[in-house]
């Protein structure tokens, strides 16, 4: 019996050794993920900006567009 006993805790030190070299492991993956995941959203943060700006731009181009329009049918207008 003391072999088995033994043997059951060399079995267990070495269980205990493996979950912990684990969960190591698995604690450096989180801290990757994470970094990553916070990377993404400040690149969504920057892409929005850039979207937004776009679109004020597209809005400024239109209004100009619609006043030159205007402008040029009031002087060609012979009513």
């Amino acid at each position: 019996m003391p072999r088995k006993k033994k043997t059951e805790e060399i079995v267990q030190a070495s269980l205990g050794y493996r979950i912990s070299k684990h969960e190591a492991v698995c604690a450096e993956r989180m801290k990757t993920l994470f970094k990553a995941i916070d990377e993404m959203r400040t690149d969504i943060k920057d892409l929005r900006k850039d979207m937004n700006k776009g679109k004020g731009a597209v809005n400024v181009l239109i209004f100009l567009a619609g006043l030159v329009a205007a402008i040029v049918g009031f002087f060609k207008y012979n009513g």
